[in-house]
C-alpha cells in the first residue's frame, strides 16, 4: 500500500532520475522529522505526568533522530547540486558523507545505551512499573516500525544509502524499546534487578554491530569498491554485441555518487580491421552505454592478431599452462614476437587479490612450465589485479 502511494506520488510529480531520488530523499526526511517530533511530544508529556525520567530522556533521543532526518534532507539536496569548476564530477559523494553522519547518531545511541546499561548492572535499582510506560513504548515501536518499513521501500526505489542508514536507526530504536519493555516486565515480576542493565547492554552491542555494517557500506563507496557483477555483465554485454569486438578487459568503474559513474575499458579488435570503422563502432558503443546505463565510458582499442595458426597455437599453449597453475588466473593482450633464436610471448596476467604467491614466484613458475614445453620461449608478462 505504501509502495503504491509512493509510486502515485512519483507519477503525479512526473519524477525521473536524479529528480526522483532527490524528492524521495527529502520526503523521507520530512516524514522522519514529523514522526520523531510527535514521539518526542507524546513521551515528554507522559514523562512529565508520570514523573518518569527515562521516558523524558527518551523524548530527547527522538529529537536527535529528527536531527538525523534533517541531515538526510541536507545530504540529498547537496548531492544533487550540478557540477561546477571546483567539482567537475558533481557533488554526489556528499550523499555518502551525510549517511556517515547519520551512522554517527547510531553509534552515539549505542554508546549512551551501553553506558547507562553498565551503570544499571553495577548499581541495580528498583524499576518503577506503570501501564503508561508500556502504552507509550508500544506506540513508539509501532511508529518506528512504520518508519523502518517506509524508508526500506524508499531505499529500494532510490538506492539512497542515507535511507538505509535511517531505516537501520529506526530498527535499532525498535529493538532498544522492545528490550526496555522486556526488562520492565522482568524487573517487575521477578527479583532480578540487573535484567534492565544486561538486556540494555546486549541491545547496545547489536546496535554497534548494525552501525559497523552501515559504515562499511558507506566507506566502500567513498574509498572505491568494485562495481556490481550485474553492472559489469551489462557493460560487457553491450560491448560484445558488436561483431568486431572479440574481447573486453581492464574494465575500470569510478563511482562519484549516484548517477555519476565514469568508466574505461579495453576492447580487443582484429588487427586487420579498418581503423576508421572500428573507431565508429566504439563511438556507438560509448553512446549506447551512456544512454542505457547512464555511464560515461572511454573505450581503448586493442588490436589483436586473429586467424594466425602459429599465434593461435601459442595462445592455446599459454591458456593451458595458466589453467594448470590456477584456473582463477586469466590473461589478455596476448602478442607473439618471433625471432631467429627465441620467441617472445607478451601478455598481461590477471590474478586474484587472495593470491598465495608473490608476482615473482608466479612468473618463475610460468617460465619453468613454458621452458618444459619449448626452450626457445621467452616471457614478457605483466602481473595485475582486476578492478571488477
Amino acid at each position: 500500500m505504501i509502495s503504491k502511494a509512493i509510486d502515485k506520488y512519483v507519477a503525479k510529480k512526473n519524477l525521473q532520475g536524479e529528480a526522483k531520488r532527490e524528492k524521495l530523499g527529502i520526503l523521507s526526511g520530512f516524514v522522519g522529522i514529523i514522526c520523531n517530533i510527535i514521539l518526542c511530544a507524546v513521551k515528554f508529556l507522559v514523562g512529565s505526568l508520570t514523573g518518569s525520567v527515562s521516558i523524558t530522556a527518551d523524548a530527547v533521543n527522538n529529537l536527535s533522530d529528527a536531527g538525523s532526518s534533517i541531515v538526510t534532507i541536507a545530504g540529498t539536496k547537496l548531492a544533487n547540486k550540478p557540477v561546477d569548476r571546483e567539482h567537475p564530477f558533481g557533488h554526489g559523494r556528499l550523499e555518502y558523507i551525510s549517511a556517515l553522519i547519520v551512522s554517527f547518531f547510531i553509534f552515539l545511541m549505542g554508546f549512551e545505551l551501553a553506558k547507562s546499561s553498565v551503570e544499571k548492572i553495577i548499581n541495580p535499582q528498583d524499576v518503577k512499573f506503570n501501564i503508561w510506560y508500556i502504552v507509550v513504548l508500544v506506540i513508539a515501536i509501532s511508529v518506528k516500525l512504520f518508519m523502518a518499513y517506509y524508508n526500506n521501500i524508499l531505499y529500494k526505489k532510490t538506492d539512497n544509502i542515507n535511507l538505509k542508514a535511517v531505516m537501520q536507526d529506526s530498527l535499532n530504536d525498535c529493538i532498544a524499546t522492545g528490550a526496555t519493555i522486556i526488562a520492565l516486565l522482568i524487573a517487575y515480576f521477578t527479583p532480578f534487578k540487573r535484567a534492565d542493565g544486561i538486556i540494555g547492554l546486549v541491545v547496545a552491542i547489536i546496535i554497534f554491530l548494525a552501525g559497523v555494517d552501515i559504515v562499511k557500506d558507506i566507506l566502500g563507496k567513498l574509498l572505491g569498491q568494485p562495481p556490481s557483477e550485474e553492472l559489469v555483465k551489462n557493460i560487457e554485454k553491450i560491448m560484445m554485441s558488436e561483431e568486431q569486438i572479440i574481447g573486453v578487459h581492464d574494465l575500470i568503474v569510478h563511482d562519484y555518487g549516484p548517477g555519476r559513474i565514469i568508466a574505461s575499458a579495453h576492447a580487443e579488435v582484429p588487427s586487420t580491421a579498418d581503423i576508421v570503422e572500428i573507431h565508429d563502432i566504439i563511438d556507438n558503443i560509448e553512446r549506447k552505454i551512456e544512454k542505457e546505463l547512464k555511464i560515461v565510458i572511454c573505450i581503448h582499442m586493442d588490436p589483436i592478431v586473429v586467424d594466425d595458426e602459429e599465434v593461435d597455437k601459442y595462445k592455446a599453449l599459454t591458456k593451458d599452462i595458466i589453467m594448470q597453475i590456477n584456473d582463477n588466473y586469466t590473461f589478455h593482450d596476448f602478442k607473439m614476437v618471433k625471432g631467429p633464436t627465441h620467441t617472445n610471448l607478451i601478455f598481461d596476467l590477471v590474478v586474484p587479490y587472495e593470491k598465495n604467491k608473490t608476482s615473482s614466484q608466479i612468473l618463475k613458475e610460468l617460465d619453468r612450465k613454458f621452458k618444459e614445453k619449448d626452450e626457445a620461449i621467452s616471457l614478457v608478462v605483466t602481473v595485475e589485479h582486476s578492478y571488477v
